[in-house]
């Protein structure tokens, strides 16, 4: 059966850029990765990961001076670091985080092949460099999931119940329930958020747009009442599903929501549960969207980069995107027995009657993050 989900999860939900936007090379006089054709940044790592199902995925691990949050950001479906790469700068500077990105297996220059399993291996391998090579704690880590990256973000949040914070961006509730109006969880299905939402023990902030098409409004929605610590989320009127970050609200919740989660538990007050909609309208990008596929996430191709000044303005990229764990003194290869059991919790839960008409178009990708 498992091979059967891997099967399917790779026919409809992965869509990896080809070719990848960049290269990875090693400058011989130091010794350092290099992500080309990116100009080298001295406070930023270039890293090469092993995972336990024996693949190597690519990571960057940007650094804040006296940072006290570190953001481990899984991307969107059709999109790889090299197309995030600038974002991760910005993201950095403006919430004033450490943050890593990776690579899923099979995506950019990441060895082996896109599977719902290799995605919990590639989260797990980059949550323990942090902990092992930069020295973070479970407490100061906000797991951050786009689209597609929510699922192996909720599976990971889900095991760890010291976390600091998750932020799931235009997240799905399963990847079957994105393309039919299923009432309940199959086995054969991938990504089951609905299931695993309600073992997330730290506060959870969800963004969507109100006119999301691919990923419908209602997935952000349900996962956000089914929170069981809820913060204030992000609900952008006319938000489609690519478009998010063109919305000065987003960096400003964002930050608000840092700042807040960096706060001792006894000041952080009552974590809000108003849901908040945002009448703002987007900004008219000039980029064109190709027809539409079925599938959680369309394929695009990259966008080369420029090197711009390190300011909030435009940076032209495209991401064409149990029980109660009390005690995690445990080793951190036991997580995927944990995470297995996961799997088999209240499978009949039910999700969303809503039978999507539209195309299925994604990609998770920023065009502008205006100055706030």
């Amino acid at each position: 059966m498992g091979g059967v989900t891997s099967s399917m999860a790779a026919k409809f939900a992965f869509f990896p850029p080809n070719p990848p936007s960049y290269r990875v090379s090693k400058d011989e006089s130091t010794g350092l990765q290099l992500l080309e054709p990116y100009p080298h940044r001295e406070n930023v790592d270039v890293l090469k990961i092993p995972t336990r199902r024996n693949t190597e995925i690519v990571a960057v691990y940007v650094r804040y001076p006296m940072a006290t949050s570190t953001v481990l950001y899984s991307h969107g479906n059709a999109a790889d670091i090299g197309q995030m790469y600038e974002l991760f700068i910005e993201l950095s500077i403006h919430l004033k985080v450490n943050i890593m990105g990776y690579d899923y297996s099979g995506y950019g220059q990441s060895s082996g092949k896109p599977t719902e399993n290799n995605t919990y291996a590639d989260i797990e391998a980059a949550y323990k460099c942090l902990e092992e090579n930069y020295g973070a704690k479970q407490e100061d880590i906000i797991l951050y999931g786009q689209s597609v990256g929510s699922g192996p973000t909720l599976d990971l949040a889900s095991r760890l119940p010291r976390l600091r914070a998750v932020v799931l961006h235009s997240p799905i509730l399963s990847g079957l329930r994105v393309m039919y109006p299923v009432k309940r969880t199959y086995w054969f299905d991938i990504y089951k958020n609905i299931d695993k939402i309600p073992l997330v023990k730290c506060a959870v902030l969800v963004i969507h747009g109100t006119a999301d098409d691919v990923v419908d409004f209602s997935h952000g929605k349900t996962l956000w009442e089914m929170s069981p610590e809820k913060y204030e989320p992000l609900w952008l009127k006319g938000g489609s599903h690519c478009d998010l970050e063109l919305y000065p609200d987003y960096i400003k919740h964002l930050k608000k929501f840092v700042s807040t989660m960096e706060k001792p538990p006894s000041q952080r007050h009552s974590v809000s549960r108003r849901s908040v909609d945002r009448p703002e309208k987007s900004r008219k990008s000039t980029d064109c969207y190709d027809a539409p596929r079925k599938s959680i996430d369309r394929r695009e191709k990259p966008r080369k980069s420029t090197d711009r000044p390190e300011m909030m303005k435009i940076h032209e990229y495209k991401a064409s995107s149990i029980n109660k764990l009390e005690k995690l003194n445990l080793p951190f290869e036991q997580l995927e027995k944990s995470r297995r059991s996961v799997e088999y919790h209240d499978r009949s839960r039910k999700s969303i009657d809503m039978q999507f008409e539209k195309g299925r178009r994604s990609v998770d990708w920023v065009d502008r993050i205006r100055a706030v």
